[in-house]
């Protein structure tokens, strides 16, 4: 997420009542989750795993809960709860807004779309040139759709990412402050769920095709003319490549990605990254071919037993 205007650091431990390490008038831009973040933007860290690679992005101010060496070129803001201060910007930069109409008046809808009845489009939602948006679908805000996409009924964008710190006290959610993208050309069946990214966008490309029932994890980025079946689970920070197949109730873990042309068959789960251009079966997903050939020797185990006990 970037800030509407530039900030200094001292301006943002202000803010979060916390001591920082640098210049007072140090340039913030923005946050953003350690995967995307680039110069000017603030990531956290609250776990020693996790200190160094915090330290070492590209990120060039670190929210962080121990005093360590300030390396060169970059800012530190020290606090005793980086998960809560760092909720605590975004909740500042962009609070939640209640919507007071089934379409707000700062969206901006193209000409030749069609909003059936019921529809709920949010905050600043942009929806393009020839779209078709069906019976009770929910647009939250800041969304983004380009032209000539179908959204079938009953399907959500822009819900929170599943991001959780757990407490004593039970589970502190992480606040999500980015946008869902969807390019042309897109098709999406009915009751499909489209997590927004936590500071960035969960982008679907341009010619996707996803079937009813799917559901796609906050900051996930899948490319163009991926055909996605029923039933199928992405988690959060996926990479899916252009023209990648996959059919009914894959599970996809979080943090992987998925090469170009790669199709994965039903049922399966993918649990680690796999290139492109080959098929994948089974749970964790292996090529199909090899997968396969182990499940014709399992059933050859009952005739060499028998062998052996003749």
């Amino acid at each position: 997420m970037k800030f509407p205007e530039l900030y200094t650091l001292e301006k943002i431990a202000s803010l979060i009542g916390s001591r920082f390490v640098g210049d007072a008038n140090f340039p913030v831009y923005g946050t953003n989750e350690i995967h995307v973040v680039e110069s000017g933007d603030i990531v956290f860290v609250d776990h020693p795993k996790y200190y160094d690679k915090a330290l070492q992005s590209a990120a060039t101010i670190i929210l962080i809960n121990k005093e360590v060496d300030c390396p060169e070129g970059k800012a530190l803001l020290i606090s005793d709860d980086p998960f809560r201060d760092f909720n605590k910007i975004n909740n500042y930069f962009k609070p939640f807004i209640p919507a007071n109409s089934s379409v707000s008046h700062t969206a901006t809808i193209g000409e030749g779309t069609m909003i059936q009845p019921n529809v709920f489009v949010g905050n600043h939602v942009k929806i393009g040139k020839n779209c078709l948006i069906h019976p009770n679908v929910a647009i939250y805000d800041y969304t983004v759709i380009g032209d000539n996409v179908t959204i079938h009924s009953g399907t959500v964008l822009g819900a929170d990412a599943f991001y959780y710190k757990k407490r004593p006290e039970g589970f502190d959610q992480l606040k999500s402050v980015g946008r869902v993208v969807i390019e042309n050309n897109v098709h999406l069946g009915a009751l499909c769920t489209i997590d927004k990214g936590v500071t960035g966008d969960t982008t679907i490309g341009e010619g996707t095709k996803i079937d009813n029932q799917v559901h796609v994890g906050h900051d996930t980025v899948i490319g163009k003319k991926c055909l996605i079946a029923s039933q199928t689970g992405i988690a959060g920070c996926v990479v899916i490549e252009d023209e990648v197949t996959l059919w009914g109730q894959v599970g996809i873990t979080s943090g992987i990605t998925i090469g170009k042309k790669a199709v994965v068959f039903a049922q399966s789960g993918v649990s680690k990254s796999i290139n492109g251009e080959k098929n994948y079966f089974g749970s964790p997903a292996q090529e199909s071919r090899e997968q396969l050939k182990q499940l014709a020797n399992i059933k050859l185990i009952p005739n060499l037993l028998d062998k052996l006990n003749e």
